[in-house]
């Protein structure tokens, strides 16, 4: 029997279709290998066809223009851009501003054959870090309210380049996605006292069915309702609205479960496509008690279409259950 399901935190309804049910090896998919490199300017070597850089962690002991393990440089062809002002006006009912934020590239490695899940641990600590030095340094601008980092993974995920890397755009408004959640973990703290993710965390850890890994300070588990078939979101223990309040002791944790979990979708989803974010609380706003930071995970491994867009509910054909035992019992690969 098909099964409805309401996201606790927005409200929003999924659709566990059991009579579709599918195991890891029915989703037709296209596996993610690198293929080599043609002239890919995200290469060490290559550093001239990029913008200049913004943050560079050197190879451990080596100085030099090529020897680094991560760069953060300004996307070349920017969503949005840091110069000028915003100018907010009013067409009648219509609203506009100028594209004023930020929209840089953080490379992972100068690797052009290594994915984040075939990296060192040092390596995706890397990552996180240089995300939240990114996000203390974005924040001093107060005409950015929202800092997202993101990351495509595969052609079919978005990606435009295939060496492994990350983005990160800053907003001067809240995302509407953002927004809901805000809302939603508001209301059901104003009514119960107590934070919604806080809440999951504790009755996932009790029941453990939806559970993938666990560590002292991170939990991944399969959501509740999720939108897509082996959908994962990372959460931490304890309560903590912004990402970037982390220290080096977490980041060091939580390296370790998202390369854990990424191994493990690997290993049973046969090397997907996906996309990685990081939800956090607005960059302008103080510490939240209601509402508590985490990244979501998304395996590409369905469509949506006309009914999703039309309804605004997601039909999802893995229950949560079953995609948290197979990608449990699935080592660490």
């Amino acid at each position: 029997m098909p099964e409805l399901r309401k996201d606790p935190i927005t409200g929003g309804w999924v659709i566990i279709s059991t009579d579709r049910a599918k195991r890891p090896n029915d989703f037709v998919r296209q596996s993610v290998m690198p293929q080599g490199v043609k002239l890919c300017p995200f290469c060490a070597g290559n550093e001239d066809r990029t913008p200049r850089e913004l943050l560079t962690y050197r190879t451990h002991g080596f100085t030099g223009s090529t020897n680094w393990s991560l760069r953060v440089v300004p996307n070349k062809f920017p969503a949005l851009r840091v110069e000028g002002d915003l100018d907010r006006t009013g067409e009648g009912l219509y609203d506009r501003m100028n594209g004023i934020g930020a929209h840089e590239v953080i490379i992972e490695t100068s690797s052009h054959m290594m994915g984040l899940a075939d990296l060192e641990d040092r390596q995706v600590a890397d990552l996180f870090w240089a995300f939240r030095e990114r996000v203390v340094d974005l924040k001093r601008d107060r005409r950015l309210r929202y800092v997202l980092l993101f990351k495509n993974h595969g052609e079919v995920a978005g990606a435009s380049i295939e060496h492994t890397h990350s983005q990160l755009i800053a907003l001067p408004v809240v995302p509407k996605r953002v927004q809901e959640e805000l809302d939603g973990a508001r209301k059901y703290f104003d009514f119960k006292e107590r934070c919604v993710y806080c809440d999951i965390v504790r009755q996932d850890i009790a029941s453990g069915s939806r559970v993938v890994v666990e560590t002292d300070d991170f939990l991944s588990i399969a959501p509740f309702a999720p939108r897509f078939p082996f959908e994962t979101w990372i959460v931490p223990r304890r309560h903590a609205s912004h990402y970037e309040s982390i220290d080096e002791k977490l980041v060091a944790n939580l390296a370790w479960i998202v390369r854990a979990t990424l191994r493990k979708i690997d290993k049973v989803l046969e090397r997907p496509a996906y996309n990685m974010i990081i939800h956090t609380a607005p960059v302008q706003e103080g510490s939240m008690e209601h509402y508590h930071w985490h990244i979501e995970i998304m395996p590409k491994l369905t469509r949506v279409a006309g009914f999703e867009w039309g309804t605004g509910f997601y039909v999802n054909p893995t229950p949560p259950e079953e995609s948290a035992k197979f990608l449990r019992d699935a080592g660490i690969g």
